[in-house]
């Protein structure tokens, strides 16, 4: 067993209903803040990244996080999930205060990230990682867990068609699709994604991208961290521009798409023309 399935077996508060689960049921938008974060500042030691960064994401809808490299984007991400410490700031979810929470209790809560890279289990087949993605559900019985599998698969086809394989022999794509559907067997409230794009072919890029379009109009709620500027705003509801730890512009993505110092800075003026 992996280290990381050791974590998932022995950790308590994987045994608890998640909170996302009815998602699959009911398509309703919930007019409610899932995430709230008020002047946040983190960073690595004593390197301070992110500085009173203030932001929200509302149920069912996109929110796309847009900047250069080195903006602060994946250290926000990290900061959420736990895995970076909170120095000062308010950081709270579905109500819950999760501010110096550790990483493993956060997925519980219905918080989950598609880490950049992948990073699937690549000597597991590819219902094995999906399964291993809903470790929060197993205890509700084999019905619910086959709910969610089917789900996945009616998402991502080809994971169907695949699922025996060894996730390692998967292509780059294959392998964006299985992290996402791993994340979403947990049938997190919020799925939080770090750079999908990233090393993938444009047509794939665009399949996965019309994917997160399809979870938001199912009613999922997404945080989207991604450097093709153009295609997350093109997708998302809001959006909120980070340069050097802090938010520098912030608005509905159309706002987003017209604003000239965005189209100068991310987008290139001549390919926002085209």
């Amino acid at each position: 067993m992996s280290c990381y399935a050791s974590i998932l077996a022995e950790n308590p508060y994987f045994s608890r209903y998640p909170r996302g689960f009815s998602k699959i049921l009911t398509k309703k938008k919930q007019e409610r803040i899932v995430l709230k974060i008020r002047n946040l500042e983190s960073g690595y030691g004593k390197l301070k990244v992110l500085k009173h960064v203030s932001m929200h994401v509302d149920a069912g809808e996109i929110v796309t996080i847009i900047g250069a490299n080195g903006a602060g984007k994946t250290t926000l991400l990290s900061t959420i999930s736990g895995l970076l410490k909170v120095n000062s700031g308010e950081m709270v979810f579905e109500g819950t205060s999760i501010c110096g929470l550790p990483p493993a209790k956060i997925p519980a809560l219905g918080c989950v990230m598609v880490p950049e890279g992948r990073q699937v289990f690549a000597t597991m087949s590819v219902e094995e990682n999906l399964i291993l993605g809903g470790h929060v559900i197993q205890k509700q019985g084999k019905k619910v867990l086959r709910e969610l599998l089917d789900h996945q698969y009616q998402l991502f086809p080809i994971l169907k068609e695949r699922r025996t394989q060894l996730a390692g022999t998967l292509s780059g794509g294959e392998q964006q699709m299985l992290a996402m559907g791993r994340a979403l067997m947990s049938s997190p409230s919020l799925v939080m994604m770090d750079e999908p794009s990233t090393g993938l072919a444009p047509l794939i890029v665009r399949e996965i991208f019309e994917v997160i379009e399809r979870l938001r109009d199912e009613g999922n709620t997404v945080l989207l961290v991604e450097q093709n500027a153009k295609a997350a705003l093109s997708i998302a509801d809001r959006g909120y521009v980070l340069e050097t730890g802090k938010v520098i512009v912030q608005g509905p993505a159309e706002d987003l798409l017209a604003n000239a110092d965005v189209q100068r800075a991310y987008l290139g003026r001549e390919r926002i023309e085209n």
